[in-house]
């Protein structure tokens, strides 16, 4: 009996430390970029307005997962013309690479949040190690749902020709993109 009593206690234990999922929401979700125009002239900034994807978090063990999904056509300048450009093949080529995908795991943590991801970003066909820093990280109850709703704002830089995108390079264009990405995700049920 006492034997029963001590798994039942480290079952409950355990249930309590499970890791928990959250649903990224698309709506207040935003992977955007900041790139060089004409070598230096001036910085294009863009964003894609389609994403999904979730986030794992295991506070007890502090750990935790990331992925992130995004639509490459859902690209957005703010202008239309370069939008079109920027799908077709010289750039993006989204009918030949639609999903640009970035998985991580969640690493540093302090004050029980991550300040760090860990990982590597699939875009254009060509999957390389890129970390992300984690300038916030906050959870709250959602006001409306009451379940739980957790927010980052992460960050990164990679040179885009390492990816396969080489526009521009023989015009002295600067390689590097600045990738920011504001997330929020709710606790899946």
């Amino acid at each position: 009996m006492k034997r029963l009593l001590i798994l039942a206690m480290a079952g409950a234990q355990a249930a309590v430390a499970a890791p928990l999922v959250y649903e990224i929401d698309p709506a207040h979700t935003y992977p955007s970029f900041e790139a060089d125009h004409m070598g230096g002239l001036s910085v294009w900034r863009g964003k894609f307005d389609r994403s999904a994807g979730k986030i794992v978090l295991d506070r007890e063990a502090r750990s935790g997962s990331v992925e992130v999904i995004v639509d490459v056509a859902s690209i957005d300048y703010g202008l239309a013309q370069l939008n079109e450009k920027a799908r077709g093949a010289e750039l993006f080529d989204t009918e030949k690479y639609p999903q640009a995908v970035y998985k991580g795991k969640l690493v540093g943590f302090e004050n029980d949040v991550p300040t760090q991801v860990e990982g590597q970003l699939t875009l254009h066909g060509v999957t390389k190690p890129l970390n992300l820093a984690i300038a916030s990280f906050k959870c709250i109850p959602h006001p409306l749902s009451r379940r739980e709703l957790c927010g980052a704002d992460a960050t990164a830089s990679f040179d885009r020709d390492a990816f396969g995108i080489a526009a521009g390079k023989d015009y002295g264009f600067d390689m590097k993109v600045r990738l920011r990405i504001q997330v929020e995700a709710v606790r899946a049920n």
